[in-house]
């Protein structure tokens, strides 16, 4: 069974301040042309999309050098509400590894990652953490758990749509645009069970 957890683009939500996603009709076949071409503009942080190090870290790595590893893989979804504590990371953390799937974490519900959660994530060295939010830290203040998670290396999956996946154990393919030089890309998300 597939699951897509991906927003649709042009309707996802957008941090606040970031420019929306638009697209534009260059060729169109109900106006004589001999093909449909679209073109479109938006923010490599729209939508489902990930972070990479070099959004927070000027020496970081940037898309293109993350490689498709943190992104591919074992993970587990975990539901939660309101703050997730360093000892909520680590109860989440310990369901994971006896599923054998901690080393990429999802989480589920309306939630904000504190520091004390990222840093039990980083020293955990997982490789890949995603979230609902189009944030993974408070929205009013992200950089502290930014710093932590992209400084330990920690791949951010940011914009997920988890709504109706139980929690537990999945397959994750959420692998990025291949953008040289990039903060972040958007992906095409989806879990296999």
């Amino acid at each position: 069974m597939l699951i897509d957890i991906s927003q649709e683009v042009f309707s996802c939500k957008v941090y606040p301040g970031d420019p929306k996603p638009e697209q534009s009709r260059l060729q169109s076949t109900a106006n004589s042309g001999l093909y449909n071409l679209t073109a479109f503009s938006m923010c490599a942080h729209n939508g489902t999309h990930i972070d990479a190090p070099f959004h927070f870290l000027d020496d970081g790595k940037t898309v293109d050098r993350m490689g498709l590893v943190p992104f591919v893989g074992d993970c587990y979804v975990a539901r939660h509400e309101g703050d997730v504590t360093g000892e909520d990371a680590a109860a989440i953390l310990e369901k994971a590894r006896a599923l054998c799937a901690a080393e990429r974490i999802l989480l589920a519900g309306n939630l904000t990652v504190t520091a004390e959660a990222a840093r039990v994530f980083a020293d955990a060295k997982i490789q890949l953490i995603g979230n609902e939010s189009q944030t993974i830290g408070p929205e009013d203040a992200p950089m502290e758990v930014h710093l932590i998670l992209l400084g330990a290396e920690v791949a951010l999956l940011e914009g997920i749509v988890l709504t109706d996946v139980e929690e537990g154990k999945y397959f994750l393919s959420a692998a990025p645009l291949n953008l040289a030089g990039c903060d972040g890309a958007p992906c095409r998300a989806f879990l296999m069970k």
